[in-house]
């Protein structure tokens, strides 16, 4: 590991140890590397969002809703390329969860989760994506 000296002004140091708090971080360092982590991977999906990624889409929707079940099943289906498996969660009479693991390219995942989370009747749908270092 390297040492590096960084210069921080007192509102970002008292965000830094209010982080490190809340995520209970033994020290600083630990923070900060998550920190710059973070933004490294994000800089990375905004600079090269082709590249590949593996990620989870978890959506909540009213299995009830007409034909909807129908059409997500069908829209994995015609993703079959990104599509790696689902979990299919029952979590109340009315509401079902699924959680897709997808892999592919990341602006293909983002289309894909885009797609099934403006889905009428799906109410909820967050994409998680992790860069593939495997590819």
């Amino acid at each position: 590991m390297q040492r590096v000296t960084i210069t921080l002004d007192d509102d970002l140091l008292d965000e830094v140890d209010q982080l490190m708090r809340e995520r209970g971080y033994q020290n600083r360092s630990e923070a900060i590397r998550d920190l710059a982590r973070s933004g490294l991977k994000q800089a990375r999906e905004d600079s090269e969002p082709d590249a590949p990624c593996v990620g989870a889409l978890v959506y909540v929707y009213d299995h009830a809703a007409r034909e909807l079940p129908k059409r997500l099943t069908r829209h994995s289906h015609d993703h079959h390329d990104l599509t790696l498996s689902t979990l299919h969660v029952h979590l109340n009479h009315d509401s079902c969860m699924e959680v897709t693991l997808l892999k592919g390219a990341g602006s293909e995942l983002r289309a894909f989760a885009t797609e099934v989370s403006s889905s009428r009747s799906v109410r909820h749908g967050q994409l998680v994506l992790i860069p593939d270092e495997s590819a």
